[in-house]
């Protein structure tokens, strides 16, 4: 017989918020280097492969960096902030606003400011959201409930990145100010499997470009 799960595991489950445009761009990105690298470094010859090889190594983190990492995982105790180069995690009662303008951001109460990469805002878009609603008001201007679609919908005629933040500040909203008991602390963690082989790559890179 199985135990039932624990309540803190569901009551505190993650929802991710994260770019799958990204996600795919960066997948095939690295798809695009392996091959071109890979074909360099097998019929290369000269310092050509070692080019390569440096390349990759610069290349490849980077990638990773800007499109596959950044992630946003927010639960009942706290926000965690996968960005390119750190991850930030708060707890809901440091943070004081999370919203889109040009890009999406989280503020803290002592006036920190952190982008939420992994929600960027397009402004066509939202555009489109706006002319959406822009036409459905003007198709029921009382508002009233169609057999065939809500008008009160939001969700279905709002921007992704817009209805992302409104998802993190009602979190943010539902847990209130006041310290949780069990809520991690704030802290900030910098990437360094990210950082170390795209500098070795770098650094390669210079020193065979200047003995050739």
């Amino acid at each position: 017989m199985t135990s039932p799960t624990p309540a803190d595991e569901t009551t505190y489950a993650d929802r991710t918020f994260r770019s799958p445009a990204g996600v795919a761009g960066g997948a095939l990105l690295l798809l695009l280097v392996c091959l071109i690298g890979g074909d360099a470094i097998v019929r290369g010859d000269g310092r050509t492969p070692w080019m390569a090889l440096a390349g990759m190594l610069f290349a490849v983190p980077l990638v990773v960096a800007f499109t596959l990492r950044p992630v946003v995982a927010a639960n009942a105790l706290r926000v965690r902030i996968r960005n390119p180069f750190r991850t930030i995690t708060l707890p809901w009662s440091d943070v004081a606003d999370v919203r889109a303008g040009y890009s999406s951001e989280l503020l803290t109460h002592d006036g920190r400011k952190y982008q939420l990469w992994s929600v960027p805002v397009s402004l066509r878009q939202r555009k489109k959201a706006a002319r959406q609603q822009s036409r459905q008001a003007m198709d029921d201007p009382y508002r009233r409930t169609s057999t065939t679609a809500d008008v009160r919908d939001t969700k279905a005629r709002t921007a992704v990145a817009d209805q992302a933040v409104a998802d993190l500040r009602e979190l943010s909203e539902r847990a209130g100010d006041k310290p949780v008991a069990n809520a991690p602390t704030a802290s900030v963690r910098w990437a360094y499997e990210i950082i170390a082989p795209a500098v070795v790559g770098l650094v390669l890179l210079v020193v065979l470009g200047a003995i050739g």
